[in-house]
């Protein structure tokens, strides 16, 4: 229904309005740091969407891009940091510098094929039974 409101505006605006950097213990950045962990992504444009938003005071390493957006070995949490310190210092091999957005969209369109031929399959095996059962109601009278 509200489709049209979710827009890369709209989310950029989201993000630096509550985005806490590598705070966990808020919910908002807890689900950003896992969507950019999940997706191999940073931000919803890119790294620099982070350059207004700003630093928490007892972190001396952090530098403009979040550690969610540095790249690791296995895609999750736990995976390990190819080049951490690397990666907050700014050099770009080391980080996801493609943003959210374009690749959670590129996800969901790969997926709708999916699912629009899982329903195409399930409404074949419906009209199969319907028919056969309208086959046995007939054998029936």
């Amino acid at each position: 229904v509200y489709a049209f409101q979710l827009t890369r505006e709209f989310f950029t605006k989201e993000l630096k309005k509550h985005y806490l950097r590598n705070n966990d213990t808020d919910v908002f950045s807890s689900t950003w740091n896992s969507v950019m962990i999940t997706f191999a992504c940073c931000g919803v444009n890119g790294p620099e969407d982070f350059e207004a938003i700003p630093y928490l005071s007892h972190s001396s390493l952090e530098k403009a891009t979040p550690e969610a957006c540095c790249q690791r070995e296995l895609q999750s949490r736990e995976g390990m940091f190819v080049n951490k310190e690397a990666c907050l210092a700014g050099v770009e091999r080391f980080q996801n510098r493609q943003g959210c957005y374009t690749v959670i969209l590129n996800s969901f369109e790969t997926y709708v094929y999916l699912a629009g031929a899982l329903a195409i399959g399930v409404l074949a095996i419906e009209l199969f039974a319907m028919i056969f059962a309208m086959c046995l109601f007939r054998g029936i009278q």
